[in-house]
């Protein structure tokens, strides 16, 4: 599935909707389609969503409900903290 057939803004929507389960989420950069799922890169580290769900959330966004939710924010990856220099 090419890039453009998936609706950036229902992961900027996900991504909004997660932050309030993990709030070290963070904004959308960007997202890579793959042969299963999205790999979607944030201010703060990555997460995958299924293209199903993205769709859903495009779609119907009403069904998809807290519970799952969670179970997809616990996904996060946070990305490694840069180290500071002196």
């Amino acid at each position: 599935m090419p890039k453009h057939n998936i609706p950036a803004y229902a992961i900027v929507e996900l991504l909004m909707r997660l932050s309030h389960y993990n709030n070290q989420i963070g904004d959308y950069k960007g997202h890579t389609v793959r042969a299963e799922n999205v790999l979607v890169k944030t201010t703060g580290g990555s997460i995958i969503f299924t293209k199903a769900l993205i769709m859903q959330q495009f779609e119907d966004p009403e069904m998809i409900k807290n519970n799952h939710l969670v179970d997809i924010a616990s996904l996060f990856k946070a990305a490694r903290a840069l180290q500071k220099t002196i």
